[in-house]
């Protein structure tokens, strides 16, 4: 008897010799499909055949500060595993592109979640329970643009700007001085006392762990990476993590998604998100 992961790469092998017809859609649960690498890139070939779960997204209306307004209307997401990691390719519509920081703006983003430990009975998609917590892996369009090459500077985030005399870039301290930085650090203090928040950023996804809504915190470490491209109507993002320790070959557990939409102020707890999703993960075959 043939898996029901089985009969999906069936249907993909016929669509192929059908003249190249859609890739199935797997409409109940996301199916990470074992791979022998992952493709990191949004736009790698290797994503096509997939199957794509179309996860409706759904207000966050159980705390606050709540969302009541919709936006973002479903998130498409295809998966694969090398049997040491996972990769999820979100793409989703969005109009605008916003990854730019500043007083008054906010990012696009979007974040994986998955159970800390595989159980019938899950936390709350809410974030985790007390006791019972989730892995969280978030992506930021302005970190992206950090990580692509973005400067860290006044005139990158405000092509406008004439400076006259700015304490990162006054031409009146050498740079690398030891008064540089030492304005640098009185202009800065975040940066300065090491809150991983304030950059520069290596990676443009960050691990976090939740037991419940105002919970979240930075994991010990970020394991996870992921990259974000724009696409002709929004954004395609690929994030990497390790696989949970108990999920092993032919594995079943649950998986959420969750998306901001910078233009319409989301941030935080204001956000589209889904419910618990079914994620199988596949053996070697």
């Amino acid at each position: 008897m043939r898996s029901r992961s089985g009969r999906i790469f069936a249907l993909v092998v016929l669509a192929g010799g059908c003249g190249g017809a859609p890739p199935p859609e797997s409409a109940t649960e996301v199916v990470a499909v074992r791979r022998p690498t992952l493709a990191g890139d949004p736009a790698a070939a290797d994503w096509a055949a997939l199957p794509t779960h179309r996860a409706a997204l759904l207000l966050q209306d159980v705390v606050e500060p709540r969302l009541l307004a919709p936006s973002t209307p479903e998130v498409r997401v295809k998966a694969m595993t090398d049997g040491a990691r996972l990769a999820f390719r979100l793409e989703w519509s969005d109009a605008t592109t916003n990854d730019l920081p500043d007083t008054g703006r906010f990012s696009d983003a979007c974040a994986v979640q998955l159970p800390a430990t595989t159980a019938p009975d899950v936390p709350a998609p809410q974030m985790g329970e007390a006791g019972r917590p989730v892995e969280i892996a978030y992506w930021r369009a302005s970190w992206q643009a950090v990580v692509d090459g973005r400067p860290d500077a006044i005139t990158a985030i405000h092509p406008g700007a004439a400076v006259d005399h700015y304490p990162f870039e006054a031409a009146s301290l050498p740079p690398g001085s030891p008064e540089q930085q030492a304005m640098a650090k009185r202009y800065a203090p975040a940066r300065a006392l090491g809150n991983p928040m304030a950059g520069p950023r290596a990676k443009p996804v960050e691990d976090l762990v939740s037991e419940g809504p105002s919970t979240l915190r930075p994991a010990g470490e970020t394991r996870s990476d992921g990259r974000g491209v724009r696409t002709a109507g929004g954004w395609a993002v690929v994030v990497v993590r390790p696989m949970p320790a108990a999920v092993g070959s032919d594995a079943r557990t649950q998986v959420a998604f969750a998306v901001w939409d910078g233009e319409r102020r989301e941030v935080g707890a204001r956000k589209m998100r889904t419910g618990w999703v079914p994620l199988l993960v596949e053996g070697p075959r």
